[in-house]
């Protein structure tokens, strides 16, 4: 027995968006957000203190929010000295405007 649609068939798009996916599931929180967007204003790198200082969060959390942001390739750390010193990874801006438009530029939608 077939269940009667209310509409025409919808396509669905059939892209792989898993790389994308990562991507956003890493931009999924506010905190997230606020440290990309300091590191995308900043002229320099940003210490690891300064979030720390700057954000309503606990040192640990800080760093749990800064790995995710590693691990999706969107910051990159490096250590001096006691402290750690972040900006943004190279292209990110770039990897950022492929996601959105995979999801809706007309070439993924006639996909």
């Amino acid at each position: 027995m077939s269940i009667q649609r209310c509409c025409p068939a919808t396509t669905i798009v059939d892209l792989d968006f898993g790389e994308h996916a990562q991507l956003f599931k890493a931009l999924g929180d506010p905190h997230r957000l606020a440290i990309l967007a300091t590191l995308a204003r900043a002229k320099d790198e940003v210490c690891v203190c300064d979030f720390t200082a700057g954000l309503p969060l606990e040192q640990p959390t800080v760093s749990h929010h800064l790995r995710w942001l590693r691990d999706a390739d969107l910051v990159r750390g490096q250590r001096k000295g006691t402290w750690v010193y972040y900006r943004l990874a190279p292209g990110v801006i770039g990897r950022l405007r492929k996601a959105v438009n995979a999801l809706f530029s007309e070439k993924a939608v006639a996909a």
